[in-house]
């Protein structure tokens, strides 16, 4: 093979590389602008007549806003949106990282037992008024739910550093942890006083009415330094899906990989579903889309990932919203809805390439 041919191969790789890029850009562009839109049309849907254009005036220039608009707007629903953006961004990444790491496409949050782990958890604060750690008695129901979600990730952790462990065997883990924690969190339901038995409802439920300032910006920062770190490794997670053996091969440290990642993995779904409850199935529909637009690799899979978590959640909460008018519905029913047919696609998919 002459040198000629060597190099208009190789400049025939580089080019169809940069257009895979510039591909990946674009879609990352698209989905931005998506979600832009939709937290706008989010903050603008509700009982108040207000034009998509004023409201996105009134967001870039608070100055111009009534005192009406600055009620509504700033107080009530950009915390909202911005919650929703941020906890399906974090969910997305959360599946993402999960299903790469543990190589398993049902892997999510949610199916992995950790939602239900913190259900249990706040359930003990709102029912028994009992806290992991005294010192946060105001806010003990997000601090429980926050400790027994990671608490349910390290266990995780446990059996996957258990030889033999198969990544199927992890989802019925993750199983026996949610009819657990459901069993107990029963018992809990059935001693509860009318009050405290709505409380739990609606926290189970998932919901969006209890986003703060305070609770955005820490999604924020959670986001803005596990998310980052994610993508430094991009191309070790990337390695990681030709499976562990060859990731081993390339000189990657497997185990060093999957303790920093789960670690962060489980920062993010702890804090999410400790402040807007069980929400169900984000973690696994969004990075699955990501998957079947940009593929396997990581330095367009996960960045797109969150986008499509936030694009699922921000669709939701305005679902929420217009479903009934003066009626605003728990976000987590209506991402089961959503997200179980998809599952049951994802099932049946998963057993014709097995029988394949």
């Amino acid at each position: 093979m002459s040198d000629q041919t060597i190099s208009a191969d190789a400049l025939s790789l580089v080019s169809a590389y940069k257009r895979r890029s510039m591909w990946r850009a674009a879609l990352v562009g698209l989905a931005v602008l998506a979600l832009v839109t939709l937290v706008v049309v989010d903050i603008n849907t509700g009982p108040a007549n207000m034009s998509f254009w004023r409201t996105l005036h009134v967001i870039l220039d608070p100055d111009v806003a009534t005192n009406k608009e600055q009620v509504i707007i700033w107080q009530v629903r950009l915390p909202v949106a911005l919650m929703a953006l941020f906890v399906g961004a974090m969910l997305g990444v959360a599946g993402a990282e999960m299903q790469t790491i543990l190589n398993n496409p049902l892997a999510d949050p949610f199916t992995l037992g950790l939602s239900s782990a913190a259900s249990f958890g706040a359930a003990l604060a709102i029912v028994l008024g009992w806290s992991v750690i005294p010192w946060f008695g105001g806010v003990m129901v997000t601090v429980n739910a926050f400790v027994f979600a990671m608490g349910t990730s390290f266990l995780l952790f446990l059996f996957t550093r258990l030889r033999g462990v198969s990544p199927e065997a992890m989802i019925l883990v993750g199983i026996a942890v949610l009819f657990t924690c459901n069993a107990l969190l029963a018992f809990l339901q059935y001693g509860a006083s009318e009050f405290q038995l709505a409380q739990l409802i609606f926290w189970q439920m998932g919901s969006l009415a209890r986003a703060t300032w305070t609770k955005v910006g820490v999604c924020a920062a959670v986001l803005l330094v596990i998310l980052p770190y994610f993508l430094s490794r991009s191309w070790a997670l990337t390695a990681l899906r030709m499976g562990e053996e060859k990731a081993a091969a390339l000189g990657i440290n497997v185990s060093l990989l999957r303790i920093t990642v789960l670690g962060g993995v489980s920062v993010l779904a702890a804090v999410a579903v400790s402040f807007v409850g069980a929400i169900a199935f984000v973690g696994l529909v969004g990075p699955h889309i990501a998957r079947m637009i940009v593929g396997e690799d990581q330095r367009g899979f996960l960045p797109l990932s969150a986008l499509c978590g936030a694009l699922i959640l921000s669709g939701t909460s305005i679902a929420s919203k217009a479903i009934t008018p003066g009626i605003v519905y728990p976000i987590g029913m209506i991402t089961s809805l959503i997200g179980i047919p998809f599952f049951i696609l994802l099932i049946l998919g998963q057993r014709k390439r097995h029988w394949q």
